[in-house]
């Protein structure tokens, strides 16, 4: 470990043991398994890994979750959250993400003195604050802190300390939710979730892939992205891809020949668009 990410270790940790009891918003991905297991090295039994569970949840991940909880050796509480009961949420508005977690951090205060927690803290990062980041505006109304960006942690500082931690998701790619997957202002159900989510376990095991997505788009499309030097050998499986996307419910499957980016759904947002976010 160099100087740098040592220092900043340190200042996480010492974050962490200045902060009090602490519940960790918990996803599995790399950003907040690193929060974990600070929160668990600096405060022992006095921090808990929070998971919420809905259909936007992609398959694998709950069980991730527990998988790494244990790991780490964290309290882990599984909150089934009920985002689909809100409408703002099913009508996936640009800023969905925002109801989402106003639901998740609501369920998690309401939960303080149970969980027997001071603070809720999530995994963002400095590298997220130059994205569109509705659910950061929830985490400011509940009070929710984000300890890797008040210590200065960019997305490669936080996988090098999870390397250095041996933790196995230091490489994992970003692991958004299914709803992010579905076009902005289509309906999100549960039945397209899992539409999704079947079209991308077959891709995934079919080619060996680590990054792509399904997204969703009105009329049944299927639009694939996947990394660009994976895009012949797609081409040449339209027919059984074609097949088998259709037999889950897609009706169209079109391939993005711009290959895989992530949150490419956002580049359909306007500035106005943005700006109403912070109304």
């Amino acid at each position: 470990m160099n100087d740098a990410l040592a220092e900043r270790q340190d200042r996480l940790l010492d974050w962490f043991r200045d902060t009090g009891r602490v519940a960790v918003a918990f996803s599995a991905g790399v950003d907040s398994t690193v929060v974990a297991k600070a929160a668990r090295l600096a405060r022992g039994n006095e921090a808990v890994a929070v998971t919420a569970s809905s259909p936007s949840l992609a398959s694998g991940e709950l069980d991730e979750a527990r998988s790494l909880a244990e790991q780490i050796g964290i309290q882990h509480v599984v909150v089934e959250t009920e985002e689909f009961d809100d409408p703002n949420y099913v009508a996936n508005p640009t800023n969905r993400c925002y109801f989402c977690k106003t639901e998740l951090y609501t369920r998690v205060a309401g939960m303080r003195d149970e969980l027997g927690v001071d603070v809720i803290v999530n995994g963002a990062n400095l590298d997220d604050r130059g994205d569109h980041r509705p659910g950061m505006i929830a985490a400011d109304e509940h009070g929710v802190r984000s300890p890797l960006i008040e210590c200065g942690f960019t997305k490669n500082d936080v996988r090098d300390l999870a390397r250095h931690w041996d933790l196995p998701v230091w490489d994992k790619p970003a692991t958004p939710c299914l709803s992010s997957r579905v076009a902005y202002g289509l309906e999100v159900t549960p039945e397209r979730l899992r539409r999704i989510d079947a079209a991308e376990r077959f891709l995934r095991e079919t080619f060996g892939l680590r990054e792509l997505r399904v997204r969703h788009e009105p009329n049944d499309l299927a639009r694939i992205e996947v990394p660009t030097p994976a895009l012949p050998r797609l081409v040449e499986a339209r027919e059984p891809i074609t097949e088998h996307l259709q037999s889950l419910g897609f009706r169209y499957v079109t391939l993005d020949l711009a290959g895989f980016r992530s949150g490419s759904m956002n580049e359909v947002l306007t500035i106005s668009d943005l700006v109403d976010l912070t109304d």
